[in-house]
């Protein structure tokens, strides 16, 4: 009981150093950017150039004045546009659910595909329904031949067929009707369908007695709360998981599921609000504006930018987890925090697409990731399927390949200063001077991965002149106060791991 409260403990701790970093930011952010934001809406509503505002700021609270940034379709069509359709969907989900856990707990699965295939049915049509089953059955007929190389190009050439056309165009044919939703309900199921079967077909392989059953993994891909949008839970912890008859619930498990939506919900609330104060998605896409704003405001404006993606993937995924949790599962955790990340190895916002691959790619080609040519060939290998997945395109082949060398690099970096004289070195050194010495490394670290995927959130043009304004315009003054506040924030980051670490060996 002890040892559980302490782990509490020191999840909040970490979670207030976090917000306190964040709310620190946003203050000397909305600083520089309060009068820059007065000066484009009031640009926006009148003649001026500032095409952009006009699109993607809309009206928002009337009473206040205030209009209301638009520019994230997700975020709308999440809590906004279909937010109606999306309550009533999961709510039936949850509500048959409950229903057979109660009656008849060992059909639970089966009820769980019934009502996934129906919903899916009623939302894009039957024709729609017959290509998603005709993946499973080709990538399940693949499976029974046992042959891990042949599952993989089966399914990475069935993913092919959704990014380039006339696959495309003759797949996108199946679809009945002309709704706004079509395309990402398209996209979303059919992609996530793929990586689903493959995972099925690979976690048949490895099955040494006989085979799944088809009806496996009709079960595992017609789950409706990951159906369309992920995450993506690997198929032998969700065989183990939704076959589990025993469906008692730990101690205060309801009670922390409950706090986890209340949580959302205040979330959502409080990024409603800073849509209408802060129009941090739609002042990057104005590369002139930009130009005026100071170098805080540019590099608040980069960080803030990767922090709301982090927070968007946290609430969209975590709503869908907290469904998942009543249903008896242990679905991927959110993505971690970008302020707690300062190594290329933990880097990602989605952490079932980030298992999925580490379980079938990473770790199995790269064994334990000591040898550079096998570290080598596991990373082009995972972000090569990365890449298929996000689609092929500039920004993507750039952000795979600085990413792919900044994963490398710190592997290299390793290994280098793990032989003589540099080792004896830091043996020589305390515990504190040697973590010290690595969070001045760290912190440039953390700021190649902020520019790195603020290159794929945003733009190549955005990424340069914020490097720009950070390292070469902005030196002295602004890159030496930058990095300091960084290093700091590491130092705290790396002496909560530390406690963490040794509260769970005296465990």
């Amino acid at each position: 009981m002890v040892g559980g409260v302490t782990t509490n403990w020191t999840k909040w701790v970490s979670t207030g150093i976090c917000a306190t970093f964040h709310i620190l930011l946003i203050l000397i952010f909305w600083g520089s950017l309060r009068r820059t934001n007065t000066e484009l809406i009031k640009t926006s509503t009148s003649k001026g150039p500032v095409k952009t505002f006009k699109t993607s700021v809309k009206p928002g609270w009337y009473y206040f004045g205030r209009k209301m940034e638009t520019a994230d379709f997700e975020w709308l069509m999440w809590f906004s546009t279909f937010r109606d359709h999306i309550i009533f969907a999961l709510s039936g989900h949850v509500l048959f659910a409950k229903i057979c856990s109660m009656l008849a707990p060992q059909y639970r699965s089966l009820v769980y595909m019934v009502y996934g295939l129906l919903a899916v049915w009623t939302s894009m049509g039957w024709t729609y329904v017959t290509l998603i089953l005709s993946h499973c059955i080709l990538l399940y007929s693949i499976s029974l031949v046992k042959i891990r190389w042949l599952c993989f190009v089966t399914g990475l050439c069935t993913l092919a067929t959704f990014k380039c056309e006339p696959f495309i165009s003759w797949q996108a044919g199946f679809v009945e009707g002309d709704f706004e939703l079509r395309p990402v309900f398209f996209y979303g199921g059919c992609g996530f369908t793929i990586m689903r079967c493959m995972s099925f077909a690979l976690e048949n392989c490895e099955r040494k007695d006989g085979n799944y059953n088809i009806l496996e993994l009709l079960k595992y891909n017609f789950y409706l709360p990951f159906f369309y949008f992920g995450p993506i839970m690997t198929f032998d912890k969700f065989y183990v998981q939704v076959n589990r008859c025993d469906l008692t619930r730990k101690e205060r498990e309801m009670w922390n599921i409950n706090l986890q939506g209340v949580i959302h919900l205040i979330v959502i609330i409080v990024v409603d609000i800073l849509f209408h104060f802060m129009y941090i998605l739609t002042i990057p896409t104005d590369l002139k504006l930009m130009k005026h704003l100071s170098d805080w405001a540019l590099v608040g404006l980069a960080y803030f930018n990767l922090v709301y993606d982090w927070v968007k993937a946290a609430v969209m995924f975590g709503v869908i987890n907290t469904v998942s949790r009543l249903d008896h599962l242990d679905p991927p955790k959110p993505p971690k925090c970008i302020t707690m990340l300062y190594v290329f190895a933990e880097t990602h916002f989605d952490r079932g697409i980030n298992d999925w691959l580490c379980k079938y790619v990473y770790n199995y080609l790269g064994g334990k990731h000591e040898n550079m040519v096998e570290e080598l060939v596991a990373t082009l290998c995972t972000f090569g399927i990365t890449i298929l997945w996000l689609g092929p395109c500039q920004v993507v082949l750039i952000w795979a390949f600085l990413n792919c060398f900044g994963l490398n690099f710190e592997l290299w970096t390793a290994k280098f200063f793990s032989v003589e004289p540099f080792s004896s070195f830091e043996m020589a050194m305390s515990e504190a001077m040697s973590r010290r010495i690595r969070a001045i490394f760290n912190t440039f670290n953390f700021w190649s991965i902020v520019l790195y995927n603020v290159l794929a959130l945003n733009s190549l043009d955005f990424a340069k002149l914020v490097a720009k304004r950070l390292l070469l315009k902005g030196f002295p003054i602004t890159t030496i106060l930058v990095m300091f506040v960084t290093y700091c924030l590491i130092q705290v980051i790396k002496e909560q791991e530390r406690r963490q670490l040794n509260e769970k060996k005296l465990q």
